[in-house]
């Protein structure tokens, strides 16, 4: 109560100078509950909790007379429930089910000839998604949520607002990342005091690692649209796929000091975006425009934020036909914030604003209705006859090699609309139960948009980047330039121009491989996909006793590659069989009555290695990345089911390491070194000579690989140049040789620094090859591909120091997928991207780049899996 009165009193003092008003003359109903009565505080004079905001929507709902409905769609990691609200006419309510019938008709013109889509589309609402603060530290977007929804059904003097209900249908998502606000809002009440501190430096608005924005696991969720990695974006995936909503607008925040964002998009553009897509973007942002205008707020437009990857929330429904935009308003992060320019900026303002694009969005959507609808079902109908006519007709998803991956792919996509079908055994080639796409489909801009190997930047923008970068101004790339789904799970992905016959609908319900017979003597998983993996992690659970074979062998006429699992019936308790078939899930695994082989080594081989079950303790907190430690979390508990001890800076510095077998370090934001000191080092280095493994990742192999620490026997490699710049020193005098430059390059070389790094790549995808003969590479394919970001350039091991067990391909053949500076292309050629070097009965193992980046690179997972329980059973 305290903590409210304090609030109150800001608010009031913020208002002191005349009653704020949200939309000025507005007359609200008061049979319509206000915040005050609900809430006990007004609009924007508290930071409202999760759980205040679910009230507030239930209260709105219950004295709506029906206009408002609440639908739960998913629960956060904690167990906090993520709802949505939709907001219609009376009339239009009861006749919601007939609109979601005909919505389903419009999204299918393969079943919805024109004459009945121009029938359906004279009298249905269209359909309008606002979604809130995916990233949870983003405040103002909750509460412009809940003023939105109050004033759409208590304004009883504005004809916009009853426009709106009658040519609408309003779903609003308030609050997509539950998680992630109620760690800030913690933070944030903590931290306050007698009144509102707008200091910028203030604790209250300075949220601890790791910070609000993300979600448990510290994933950005505003990149998961097509990953579908966190049950929150499955869940609002499922929501908007019942709704297609013809218009999409995600609201964020941006730098303090900024104005407020809306569309049209900066470029580039996805070129699968169509013409009436970006006509349309003008549409709101000139009705925005209209009232920011009206109320005297700054703006800007086409610039930063572009329209290009397709994991944004601004992104993903437009490859469904949705007109998607983000809206970016000036953040506060509490209740008020000052200013540069000396005027104070309060958090009820930021609330306005947002609510003020919400309510003109609404408006935009009423007034274009017929055009919106009939350009969606246009949308839909050409990307079916663009199927038709293109020369490629769709994708052959393989099992080749890793099926479980194929099995998830194909899962992925049928969970985002796609239809996927199943191709009857021996068709086209593949492999039995391996998936065909058709592109002739409503979905075809989104997967082609998904399955192409790359998808192109506009040839101007890339070319003023580069014009940008000879410049030194950086370029304008805003985040990877490459993504591809069967790049990411190392799937083979086969275009096709005709489609094979025989194919049946898959329904995204993986197929379960036969359960094995009871073995006498063992049984065996063949190592190498993500299915034998999540085995491996569910057996050491269990208490079975595994080990794993170097060297392959052959078996029964059959060849086991290396790494295959070996559980000896023998070494294990009496109910080994059922432990098995518990732990099986989607593996591989053939029961044997005999140890014997017709070649290779046998199960009693030097070549075989029992699988430890490892304590695996993992860095956190500053100076930890938190997207990458979260990643690396989530990989091995959500993908694997296998537990991992979060340690923070501050207790790894003492903690006694003789309790885990791994430390994972990954990717950080400053010094591991001075967070750790030398105490902590020296202590490393023994816990690793003593038989630990530790895991470095990007800045954790440099800081193993540091002159301080002596644990990697790399190094980070300046900017390789052809020719050289001469410093040139002056003479007592204080001046410098005169020189003649001739010409715009020898200006360009005058003006070049004398030590110079690479430019940042913001995201390619990279081929990289395997050194065949190390066991960090067992079940790994001879090539993968990995996400490649940053500057950061190491040299490789020596031979006498380690081995490079996987490194990036010749420059000719390094980049898979996305745009990649020359230079870089050139320097990263035959560079490591993963190191192992032993270190006493312990080893190293340095991977240069993230192999858990945004939980989407699952062609990786092995590699990683190889490193954390293989690097365990090779330490003595």
């Amino acid at each position: 109560m305290r903590k409210l009165l304090i609030y109150l009193v800001t608010a009031l003092a913020l208002n002191a100078q005349g009653r704020f008003e949200f939309w000025p003359g507005t007359v609200y109903d008061p049979a319509m509950p206000t915040f005050e009565k609900v809430l006990g505080y007004g609009a924007g004079e508290k930071l409202a909790s999760h759980g205040d905001i679910v009230r507030y929507f239930e209260a709105l709902a219950a004295a709506s007379g029906g206009r408002m409905k609440v639908y739960e769609y998913a629960r956060s990691w904690e167990g906090r429930k993520l709802f949505y609200a939709v907001i219609a006419s009376e009339a239009n309510q009861r006749r919601m089910a007939a609109i979601r019938g005909d919505i389903e008709k419009l999204a299918d013109p393969r079943k919805t000839p024109e004459a009945e889509a121009k029938r359906i589309i004279a009298g249905m609402p269209a359909v309008v998604w606002l979604g809130y603060t995916v990233h949870g530290n983003e405040l103002s977007g909750s509460d412009a949520a809940m003023m939105t929804a109050y004033h759409l059904l208590a304004a009883r003097n504005q004809k916009m607002v009853a426009d709106v209900l009658a040519n609408t249908v309003i779903l609003i998502d308030p609050l997509q990342n539950p998680d992630g606000r109620t760690r800030f809002v913690n933070n944030f009440e903590q931290a306050y005091g007698i009144e509102a501190d707008g200091s910028a430096v203030a604790a209250e608005r300075n949220e601890p690692w790791p910070g609000g924005r993300s979600n448990h696991y510290l994933f950005d969720m505003n990149r998961d649209w097509f990953a579908l990695t966190q049950p929150e974006t499955v869940g609002r995936i499922k929501m908007l796929l019942e709704w297609y909503p013809q218009v999409a607008a995600d609201l964020h925040e941006m730098g303090s000091e900024s104005t407020y964002y809306f569309a049209p998009e900066a470029v580039p553009y996805n070129p699968h975006l169509t013409k009436e897509q970006k006509t349309s973007l003008e549409w709101f942002g000139k009705n925005n425009a209209k009232y920011f205008d009206q109320f005297g707020y700054s703006y800007f437009t086409r610039e930063v934020y572009d329209a290009f990857y397709p994991g944004y929330g601004a992104a993903w429904p437009a490859f469904h036909g949705t007109i998607a935009m983000t809206y970016e308003n000036a953040a506060v992060r509490g209740m008020l914030y000052n200013r540069l320019d000396g005027s104070v900026y309060p958090f009820k303002e930021s609330v306005k604003r947002h609510f003020v694009t919400s309510v003109a969005t609404c408006e935009a959507a009423a007034m274009y209705r017929g055009q919106l609808l009939e350009n969606f079902w246009k949308y839909r109908r050409s990307a079916v006859e663009e199927g038709k006519s293109e020369p490629v007709k769709g994708y052959i998803l393989s099992r080749k090699g890793d099926g479980s991956a194929a099995d998830k792919l194909a899962e992925v996509l049928v969970t985002q609309g796609v239809e996927v079908g199943r191709l009857a055994a021996g068709a086209a080639g593949a492999p039995d139960g391996s998936y065909l796409v058709s592109l002739a489909q409503p979905a075809k801009r989104l997967i082609r948009t998904l399955l192409d190997q790359k998808v192109e930047m506009e040839g101007d923008f890339v070319k003023e980047q580069e014009r940008r970068r000879k410049k030194k101004l950086g370029d304008e790339i805003y985040d990877v330039t490459a993504w591809s789904l069967p790049l990411h799970y190392g799937v083979e992905s086969i275009p096709v121009t005709s489609l094979p016959g025989g194919a049946t609908p898959f329904t995204g319900v993986r197929p379960k491989p036969a359960a094995p017979g009871k073995a006498q003597v063992a049984y065996f998983v063949p190592w190498g996909t993500q299915a034998a993996g999540q085995f491996l992690t569910a057996a050491l659970r269990a208490g079975l006793k595994i080990h794993t074979v170097d060297k392959a062998f052959v078996q029964g006429g059959r060849r086991y590659e290396r790494g295959t699992l070996a559980v000896k019936v023998a070494e294990n308790s009496g109910n080994v069989h059922e432990l098995v078939l518990k732990a099986q899930g989607y593996a591989e695994v053939v029961a044997s009555d005999t140890g014997w082989v017709e070649s290779g080594v046998n199960l009693g081989s030097r070549a075989t290695f029992v699988m430890k079950k490892p304590a695996i303790a993992l860095a956190w907190d500053r100076p930890v990345a938190a997207n990458a430690a979260g990643a690396v979390k989530w990989m091995l508990e959500r993908q694997y089911g296998y537990p991992v001890t979060a340690v923070r800076m501050s207790s790894l510095a003492t903690a006694d390491l003789s309790k885990f077998d791994v430390l994972i370090l990954p990717d950080a934001m400053g010094d591991y070194g001075a967070a750790l000191g030398t105490g902590a080092i020296r202590r490393l280095k023994e816990w690793v000579g003593s038989g630990g493994t530790v895991i470095g990742i990007e800045a954790g192999v440099e800081f193993l690989a540091d002159a301080k620490v002596g644990l990697l026997a790399t190094a980070r490699e300046q900017l390789a140049v052809e020719k050289k710049v001469e410093a040139v020193k002056p003479d007592a005098s204080g001046q410098v040789p005169g020189k003649v430059l001739g010409s715009e390059a020898d200006f360009l070389q005058a003006i070049a620094p004398e030590k110079d790094q690479l430019d940042v790549v913001q995201g390619i995808l990279a081929v990289a090859k395997m050194d065949p003969d190390h066991w960090l590479t067992a079940g790994v394919q001879p090539t993968v591909t990995a996400l490649l970001q940053g500057r950061t350039v190491f040299s490789p091991l020596k031979m006498n120091a380690g081995t490079n067990a996987a490194y990036f391909a010749a420059a000719d053949q390094l980049l898979a997928s996305g745009y990649l500076w020359d230079e870089s292309r050139k320097q990263f050629a035959y560079k490591p991207l993963v190191m192992v070097q032993r270190e006493g009965r312990g080893h190293v193992i340095g991977f240069t780049q993230d192999p858990n980046f945004r939980g989407y690179m699952d062609g990786l997972n092995v590699l990683f899996l190889n490193a954390v329980f293989r690097g365990v059973a090779h330490s003595r």
